[in-house]
């Protein structure tokens, strides 16, 4: 359903057609190891509980939401897909029109004991499409500094409407389910009748979607309903009757009472359907979750309590599992680092390519220097400098001299919507133009000449902390530079608020995407007006109409194709270029047992429930 942002482990765009898998999660022995606890790291802090909103979209928030939620479907580090049958059950009832029936195992249930049932489903749709949102919400307005100055009038705006932040786009994904869906089986399940044939129906469903209660959520929006069945009977009744009222203050609570960098103070807002449940959050720098003693609807925790650490250097992290600080890392790996683990006894550690990419993305709409507003509306003259700063990227040398001492064979990435080796990547690089963004400081010379500007300015927002991004920075500025652009780094350690919250703050970012699914039109939500991913103001008719195209297309040859299609768009335009796949590392202590690496998000806590301290767990 979507990507994630990610600074340690990179990210992934979704690839072909989904591998699909019928294994469940097993419910193994041992149980609980009493008093045990195990702490690990990564890279960003968390900050918000729900990341279905475009400002909350980011892989440090996903991982801890997947330790905390379970769903119908999750993904093994193949990366297959797996059907969680104790959660609950995924039945296509027909093909033409589409209808699946969504139904939740019996006992399961959120960390307070109310069962999840189908008022978490609703809330789901409703807040996932545009059928159950009223009102315009002005865009928001910034100051130098990147500051919102019209916060009072989106807020005013979103308390009048019903406005759930999700940027949800008509006739993508749930929106293709147009009728409120239909409630069964004692109110255990949720039947949707898709208008046309989403071709990602199975990927519905994950933990990411279906975290947030809906009896939760109504009661943080009407705090005198205490009852959770009143709750849940108020917003299927709103739902059904579209009732904007209602719905306004729910969408309100669902957009904002999740957004939290310290423990909150409601019991709503820390919710879990899932093995382990947040206890404490400490700003900036740690969360730590217990484990559910009635949590039976999948495989048995064994530590009591995991507790993430947030260390944003790799090297010190490193530094503190060597120390004994924490038990598991992952980070982007250099040679020096690489070395440390090999000479460090009492540690283990697996070296692979994730599903990553490195990209470079360009501001569009933020009145800078790609911005067509700067020029008088001349689009045609912020392309070209477009196309000129992105010629400046020295791929080539930054694989040379960043990744191929990790990895001697590697070669630049050349698909922003491929894997390299998928199906279609190597016709999508002959025909998408990428193959003629080689670094070419003359030519891009040329094209600023051509537009008439001198010096250009380009504020460059990448992360602060991360020593592999800011070493990247240092090749791309003096590069950039030799073609007359001049580079303000704008790097930050608070970069992936910012990516997506203040556009006005920078004109080039320099990050990664990870992806929670394999569905095949997940790209989408990058390149598609209005996406949720898609914080540049990105907009093409064409792309528009193909990542609707590739939802409803399950041939998988016409897939293909208009995937390569919306390649060439995103070259044509000069939106974004990818760099390399990223190597990665995940290193862990060897007094803990069955740490695996993941390939998509939430990358190494995909099994999370079957660490174990070693030796056994008695």
């Amino acid at each position: 359903m979507k990507s994630h942002r990610i600074v340690a482990a990179g990210a992934l765009v979704a690839v072909g057609a989904m591998v699909l898998s019928g294994c469940s999660a097993p419910n193994r022995d041992p149980e609980i190891v009493g008093g045990s606890s195990i702490t690990v790291a990564w890279n960003d802090p968390f900050f918000a509980y729900n990341s279905n909103l475009s400002e909350t979209n980011a892989a440090a928030n996903a991982n801890i939401i997947h330790l905390a939620n379970n769903g119908f479907v999750s993904y093994d580090p193949t990366p297959a897909l797996v059907h969680n049958d104790k959660f609950g059950t995924v039945e296509k009832v027909s093909e033409n029109p589409l209808k699946v029936k969504y139904t939740i195992g019996e006992g399961v249930t959120w960390s307070d004991g109310t069962p999840v049932d189908a008022a978490d489903i609703i809330l789901s749709w409703a807040s996932g499409t545009t059928h159950r949102t009223e009102g315009d919400v002005p865009e928001p307005e910034y100051d130098d500094e990147g500051n919102v100055t019209n916060q009072a009038a989106i807020d005013a705006a979103a308390e009048k409407g019903v406005f759930w932040g999700t940027s949800a786009v008509k006739d993508r994904q749930l929106d293709l389910v147009q009728e409120m869906p239909e409630v069964g089986d004692d109110g255990r399940s949720v039947t949707m009748t898709y208008s046309k044939p989403w071709a990602d129906w199975e990927t519905f469903g994950d933990a990411d979607d279906l975290n947030i209660s809906a009896h939760g959520t109504v009661q943080l929006a009407f705090p005198e309903i205490t009852d959770a069945q009143q709750a849940k009977d108020k917003l299927i009744e709103a739902v059904k009757n579209n009732d904007a009222e209602v719905l306004g203050k729910i969408a309100t609570a669902f957009r904002t009472d999740y957004v939290y960098k310290s423990t909150p103070t409601k019991p709503q807002q820390t919710l879990s359907n899932g093995p382990y449940v947040i206890t404490e959050l400490v700003q900036d720098q740690y969360v730590t979750l217990k484990a559910r003693e009635d949590y039976t609807w999948g495989t048995k925790p064994k530590y009591e309590t995991i507790t993430v650490r947030f260390i944003a250097d790799p090297q010190a992290q490193v530094q503190a599992l060597q120390n004994g600080e924490v038990q598991i890392v992952q980070s982007q790996p250099t040679a020096d680092l690489l070395q440390q683990l090999e000479g460090t006894s009492g540690i283990k550690w697996e070296s692979s390519k994730e599903g990553t990419y490195e990209h470079v993305d360009l501001q569009a709409t933020n009145g800078g220097v790609f911005d067509p507003a700067s020029y008088g509306g001349d689009a045609e003259k912020a392309k070209k400098i477009r196309k000129a700063f992105l010629l400046t990227i020295p791929r080539d040398e930054i694989v040379e001299k960043l990744i191929k001492p990790l990895e001697p064979n590697a070669t630049t990435r050349d698909s922003n919507l491929l894997l390299p080796g998928a199906a279609g990547y190597d016709e999508s690089v002959k025909t998408s133009g990428i193959a003629d963004l080689k670094t070419n400081i003359e030519e891009a010379k040329k094209l600023l000449a051509e537009a008439g500007v001198t010096n250009p300015e380009v504020r460059f927002l990448t992360a602060q902390d991360n020593p592999r991004r800011q070493s990247e920075l240092q090749l791309i500025t003096a590069s950039a530079e030799q073609a007359g652009f001049k580079i303000v780094d704008a790097s930050t350690k608070e970069w992936s608020e910012i990516v997506s919250s203040q556009p006005n703050a920078y004109d080039a970012a320099l990050f990664g995407w990870a992806s929670t699914s394999t569905g095949v039109g997940e790209f989408g939500a990058n390149y598609v007006t209005g996406g949720n991913n898609n914080y540049y103001g990105w907009s093409n008719t064409r792309m528009d109409e193909i990542v609707k195209e590739v939802d409803v297309t399950t041939d998988a040859a016409q897939q293909q194709k208009l995937t390569i299609e919306a390649e060439s768009i995103i070259y044509d335009e000069a939106w974004s270029i990818p760099i390399f796949q990223h190597p990665g590392v995940v290193a862990w202590s060897e007094k803990v047992e069955n740490v695996k690496p993941g390939f998509l998000a939430p990358q190494y806590f995909w099994n999370a429930t079957e660490w174990a301290p070693a030796g056994g767990t008695k």
